[in-house]
């Protein structure tokens, strides 16, 4: 089922809600400590979030797409969905993310930082990475879901930047956030499971791809001229067939 406009923003919303309810930003703080890191431990678990659902996008994009399901899996009708409507929850999981690390004052990030690259105080080229991967991602996002407004063409080439995205995005979060090394088994994971993904693909493609055929081999020989050198000799004689009349030779 393809959202709308309007569904796409209501569920954007309730989702952004259950965020704020899940990470407890609701409810006051029970001590100061809680109120000082809550904030960015939430940014911290939206990205990780994000960028997991991210994955699993791409992952479905790259078995929607490859020759075996055209033939044999045939599962587009099942996982098209999917792959469409994830794009509802990150937006509003980096929403999120975003909002919380300019609200964090401990950050070093700031509303300049988390909008324009280099701006952030906060290891400057890990987030600048970030601030693009996200301007990438809505930019083949939106594409995506609106393939007609694009001349001819941009759409399958804008739709194939989405792995550089990703790449992006892998890069900022494990550059950027202070706890990567916890977190290294389960980008290890992502990274592991797109590039799987990837290689299979297009092993496949290249491996079903038709060979083309060699032209003939021009003649290494010219003829020899019978004036020069006299008639050809049956050894040298081109090898053709001759025709018959009536079932036998002539």
């Amino acid at each position: 089922m393809r959202l709308n406009g309007q569904a796409f923003i209501v569920l954007a919303a309730v989702t952004i809600i259950v965020i704020l309810y899940a990470t407890g930003q609701v409810a006051p703080a029970e001590s100061a400590r809680e109120a000082q890191v809550r904030i960015w431990l939430a940014a911290r678990a939206t990205g990780l979030t994000a960028l997991l659902l991210l994955t699993a996008q791409v992952v479905l994009g790259l078995t929607l797409s490859h020759p075996t399901n055209q033939s044999t899996w045939k599962l587009s009708k099942r996982l098209f969905p999917w792959h469409e409507n994830l794009f509802v929850f990150i937006l509003s999981f980096l929403a999120v993310h975003v909002v919380f690390l300019v609200l964090d004052p401990y950050a070093g990030v700031g509303i300049g930082g988390a909008l324009v690259p280099g701006l952030s105080s906060y290891r400057t080229v890990p987030v600048a990475v970030g601030v693009v991967a996200l301007y990438a991602l809505v930019v083949t996002g939106l594409t995506a879901r609106y393939p007609r407004r694009l001349p001819s063409g941009w759409w399958l080439k804008l739709h194939r930047f989405s792995i550089v995205v990703l790449v992006a995005a892998w890069f900022h979060g494990v550059l950027a956030g202070t706890d990567s090394q916890a977190f290294l088994p389960a980008y290890i994971g992502m990274g592991g499971a797109v590039l799987a993904a990837a290689v299979y693909r297009y092993w496949v493609v290249r491996r079903t791809r038709p060979v083309r055929a060699r032209p003939p081999a021009a003649a290494t020989t010219a003829q020899p001229s019978s004036s020069l050198n006299g008639p050809l000799s049956a050894a040298t004689r081109p090898a053709t067939a001759r025709p018959t009349i009536g079932g036998t030779d002539g």
